[in-house]
Order: structure tokens, then sequence, then C-alpha cells
């Protein structure tokens, strides 16, 4: 069993002529993360698990992430984001993602609604919320990624 004692979160966003593989590849780059081989997790972060600054990690790296991922084309609007929240009383932490044709406010919103639901869920008490969003508008000719990831240590 592996329980994470540390996180950072990490996002970048990027485009590319040739295609939405490489746009997505351009944008783990820009988070630093592109070396990394990524496994999606859900949501949790363990008590006691606190938050680093980003650090870089080893090539080749079996590299544990929730991760909100969106591709666009030529002329969208593309967002990714995470939010992240602690319980008040036992500091376990909850994370939710969202991705769509969405601008920042927007996603910033959905990601509000998704993170209270969960604590809701749970029948916890949640401080502070954080967020991390990417927002892109793809140029013409182009395609786009965003990326946000909360890698776990």
């Amino acid at each position: 069993m592996l329980i994470p004692k540390e996180f950072f979160v990490t996002s970048g966003k990027a485009v590319s002529s040739v295609s939405k593989l490489n746009a997505f590849d351009l944008a783990l780059k820009a988070a630093g993360i592109e070396h990394c081989n990524i496994v999606k997790v859900s949501s949790i972060l363990p008590p006691n698990c606190r938050e680093v600054s980003r650090r870089t990690l080893p090539v080749g790296a079996i590299t544990y992430a929730v991760l909100a991922r969106m591709d666009g084309s030529a002329g969208s609007t593309i967002s990714a984001g995470i939010a992240l929240a602690h319980e008040a009383k036992d500091g376990y932490g909850i994370v939710a993602e969202a991705h769509g044709h969405m601008d920042e406010k927007t996603t910033r919103d959905v990601l509000e609604s998704r993170v209270k639901e969960m604590a809701r869920a749970r029948g916890i008490e949640i401080g502070e919320i954080k967020y991390r969003i990417e927002t892109l508008n793809v140029p013409l000719e182009k395609y786009g990624c965003t990326v946000v990831a909360l890698i776990y240590l």
C-alpha cells in the first residue's frame, strides 16, 4: 500500500500544428511532467499529505496524478482545472477535476460545485478551496491542449 506524504500541483497549455497528441505532449512539457509515465488516480489526499513546490521527477518515473485534460481544435476555447480542499477535522483532502469548452470563470464555478458536492456526500466540512485552471483560445489551424495535474510524491 502506497500512501503519499507530499504532492504538488502543476499545469500547462500548448498548441501544435501537427495533432492533438502533440499538443498534449507540449502541454505536459509546459507543466514539467513530459518525461513521466502518468497513472491517473482518484481524488483523495491522505491526512498529513502536504503541498510542496514543483519538483523535477526522474525520467520514466511511474507518477500517480489526479489529471484534468482538455483537447481542442482551431477556434475553440478549452479549459482544464482542479480544485482541492482539506477536511477541517481530520485533515484529509478532496480533489475535483473539470474540463471542457469553457472559460476560466465557468471552469471555476464547475470546480467549486464539484468539490462542495464531494464534501457534502462525505458529510465533511472543508476549509478554503484552492484552484488551478488553464484556459486556452486555440488559434486557427492549430490543435490545443490544457492540463492540470496534482502529482503525488
